[in-house]
């Protein structure tokens, strides 16, 4: 079993930038592709983006490519999102999840393991 903690989130200004850690602990890291999600009040728990399980397939919703990057340091058991030009719309609970599949799903239930989400709200 793999529990992951979420850090790094906060309160930013629109265009700026922060980068999410989830780090994982139990279990092989690396047996795992690992995805991020978001969720705003009242609405579904949207993809972000994930990374397979050695880091050499990502995949980014449309809404975030060319500003969010994924990667992971499998020996640090750590996956990051690097959020540049962060703007209004991107304010939400940021989760990262774990799943034992080979590429990364972009739906919530093909994900095992949850962290408990960071909060990050982008000001105008």
């Amino acid at each position: 079993q793999v529990q992951l903690v979420e850090s790094g989130g906060g309160l930013v200004q629109a265009g700026g930038s922060l980068r999410l850690s989830c780090a994982a602990s139990g279990g092989s890291f690396s047996s795992y592709a690992m995805g991020w999600f978001r969720q705003a009040p009242g609405k579904e728990r949207d993809f972000v983006a994930g990374i397979s399980r050695r880091g050499a397939a990502t995949s980014y919703a449309d809404s975030v490519k060319g500003r969010f990057t994924i990667n992971r340091d499998n020996v640090k058991k750590t996956v990051y999102l690097q959020m540049n030009n962060l703007k209004p719309e991107d304010t939400a609970v940021y989760y990262c999840a774990a799943a034992t599949s080979i590429i990364p799903p972009r739906t919530p239930g093909g994900y095992d393991y949850w962290g408990q989400g960071t909060q990050v709200t982008v000001s105008t």
